[in-house]
């Protein structure tokens, strides 16, 4: 007969696999949330940049700053800010960077007109190359005028080649 030690051991490997799962499963629970909350905590996640991935909302991110930040969004909701607030509080936390539109100011000026200006001076440049730019054709040889005449002139015969 085997013994229970031996009979628990494949079972306590399994549940010690099985683990990280469970710790990483708590994040998908259910909200308790009502739905025009959670809609708000999804329309906010989707306006604030995730500091860490730079390319993604804190909606669509999975870094740890960015589950933070959804933490405090939902805290602050289920405190009565409103959307306003909850958004100043991130900007004053976090600078004008968080947001995916930020406001057009002094400090932001460059992050807006930046793509233009580049488009523009792009333009510029090009065109003032191709205006210095001169095509100059090499002058002909006696030779050669005499051809191009005998070939203006109708002459089929035999060319100088």
């Amino acid at each position: 007969m085997m013994s229970i030690a031996r009979l628990l051991l494949p079972v306590l490997i399994a549940l010690a696999a099985l683990l990280p799962l469970a710790a990483a499963g708590a994040d998908a629970l259910p909200n308790e949330m009502d739905p025009v909350a959670a809609a708000r905590l999804v329309k906010l996640s989707e306006k604030l940049r995730c500091l860490v991935c730079q390319n993604q909302s804190i909606a669509e991110s999975n870094a740890e700053l960015a589950t933070d930040l959804r933490r405090q969004i939902r805290e602050q909701i289920a405190a009565g800010k409103s959307d306003d607030e909850i958004v100043a509080y991130m900007v004053a936390r976090y600078g004008d960077f968080v947001l995916y539109q930020p406001p057009v100011k002094a400090t932001t000026l460059l992050l807006w007109a930046g793509p233009a200006l580049l488009l523009f001076a792009g333009f510029f440049f090009l065109i003032r190359n191709l205006r210095r730019r001169t095509v100059t054709e090499p002058a002909l040889t006696a030779e050669e005028q005499a051809r191009a005449a005998r070939l203006l002139a109708g002459d089929n015969g035999k060319l100088d080649q």
